[in-house]
């Protein structure tokens, strides 16, 4: 069976051929760390990480890249006003890199939380400064960019006349550069750019603007579009195999990367590209700009006044995977403790198969039900189709028990492997108590602590055995500028 993906580039259902076999370069867009990571943060990584397991365990090489937005984005999704952290920062009177490095572990912390696989790469915007600005040069050098006493806007109308500027989401190119959109780009003071639908590649910063580098244009900073264009070349090649966000992001941003690529090195990026859908609370999309949003930590915790009860790590990914990615999932106290019942049914379920008894005879084809997992997930990931599956894997392994169908030693083995490949591995449930997750994460902390002051004081042999005993227990360090983490 081949596995189906939905390419919102071509608008269909698309056989996956990666460009290089057994290859696949995946780059997704990270968050922009100026504040705690609330649901909405949580469901695209659920969904691209079952999509990295499953790849892999179609026998698929990964090469996964998730950025970190910490300059660039500005209030509102524009080209002009206050950068997201510049102004979290001064309200909380730190630096910009505090606040960059304080919620990038938060989000770190909430994604080991949820059993997200680390991305193989993290690169952060701040750090890959000269990689924008070489390919903003590339774009002014091709024709496809203008500069203006100091601020590089790209020029759609130029690049439309070769190429289809609005061909990922489907807007209209006239409706673009054409009517209201002119009148408010007069009104919001953006009269250097040549049309509304130009965007910003690099802006002039101003004395009072923290975050600032110096470029060929003067002193700046990097529009929010090219830094992912930027880093998806520099670690993933010009044209990869799948690129990933939330549906928000689809226009201006996504449609902003296939211009700037296309513009800088005539190649589109990404050969397949997967939105998810979003998570709504009554509704609407659930956002801190909105002020609806529901803290992952308040979730855990049971701290919100949205919230009846607590809910554990596992309940919210398998919350998040009981919905089709591509659909919209509507946040309710019901939906989240119908999950919490069925997780436990199929945990539950899966411990029982490792106690069945095998009988003579065989009352039950249990290969049927893994046709219909791998069926459902070549599918474009339809996960609840597989949810589904799962729990008649339970009914099986529970009707075995109570008798009413037999079960051979080779049905039984094959029950036993289609939980802990399916739940375990790909969908990426993990059977643990939370109380002890927490106790793990304290240990952890206290253990990088002892590893950090060991460093500190040049005890190089402690540090090495501490890194490389957890490494023995599956547990993984990783040492960057920013500071230390750990993973499973």
């Amino acid at each position: 069976m081949d596995f189906k993906i939905y390419n919102s580039y071509s608008r269909t259902v698309e056989k996956f051929e990666p460009i290089k076999p057994p290859f696949v370069g995946i780059y997704i867009c990270g968050p922009t760390v100026y504040g705690p990571p609330h649901l909405g943060h949580v469901r695209g990584p659920i969904v691209f990480d079952v999509m990295r397991r499953y790849l892999n365990h179609l026998g698929y090489k990964t090469r996964f890249v998730r950025n970190i937005t910490d300059v660039g984005h500005l209030v509102n999704d524009a080209d002009e006003g206050d950068d997201k952290l510049a102004k979290q920062a001064a309200i909380e009177k730190l630096e910009p890199m505090e606040i960059a490095h304080n919620y990038t572990e938060k989000y770190n912390w909430a994604m080991r939380k949820v059993n997200v696989i680390s991305p193989d790469i993290e690169p952060r915007a701040s750090g890959h400064i000269l990689e924008q600005i070489a390919m903003i040069q590339k774009m002014l050098d091709n024709g496809f960019a203008y500069e203006v006493n100091g601020d590089v806007y790209f020029e759609v109308a130029k690049y439309s006349e070769k190429h289809n500027y609005g061909k990922l989401s489907g807007r209209i190119l006239e409706d673009l550069l054409d009517g209201a959109g002119n009148q408010a780009r007069k009104l919001d003071g953006q009269e250097k750019k040549k049309n509304a639908a130009d965007f910003a590649l690099w802006k002039k910063a101003g004395p009072e603007h923290i975050m600032q580098w110096d470029s060929p244009w003067g002193m700046g900073f990097p529009g929010w579009h090219i830094e992912c264009s930027a880093m998806s070349s520099k670690y993933l090649g010009e044209t990869f195999d799948i690129h990933g966000g939330g549906m928000d992001l689809l226009f201006p941003h996504h449609e902003a990367e296939i211009a700037q690529s296309k513009a800088a090195c005539g190649k589109d990026p990404a050969k397949y590209w997967l939105h998810h859908n979003m998570i709504t609370i009554n509704g609407q999309k659930m956002a801190k700009s909105l002020n609806n949003g529901i803290m992952v930590e308040d979730l855990f915790s049971g701290e919100s006044e949205l919230l009846e009860q607590a809910y554990s790590p596992m309940t919210l990914r398998f919350f998040v995977l009981q919905a089709h990615y591509r659909g919209t999932l509507d946040f309710s106290n019901d939906a989240l403790k119908a999950s919490e019942k069925g997780l436990k049914r199929l945990l539950d379920a899966s411990a029982l198969s490792k106690s069945l008894i095998p009988s003579k005879q065989n009352g039950y084809n249990v290969q049927e039900i893994e046709d219909n997992i791998l069926e459902a997930m070549n599918d474009d990931m339809s996960t609840p189709q597989v949810i589904a599956h799962l729990f008649e894997a339970a009914r099986v392994a529970n009707s075995t028990q109570g008798g009413q169908i037999e079960l051979d030693k080779v049905n039984i083995e094959k029950l036993q492997a289609i939980f802990e490949t399916y739940v375990f591995n790909v969908l990426g449930i993990v059977a643990e108590d939370e109380d002890d997750s927490e106790v793990l994460d304290r240990v952890m902390q206290m253990l990088l602590n002892i590893r950090k002051e060991a460093k500190t004081n040049k005890n190089f042999a402690l540090s090495d055995k501490i890194r490389d005993e957890l490494s023995a227990l599956g547990l993984t360090i990783n040492d960057s500028r920013e500071g230390t983490t750990w993973s499973k």
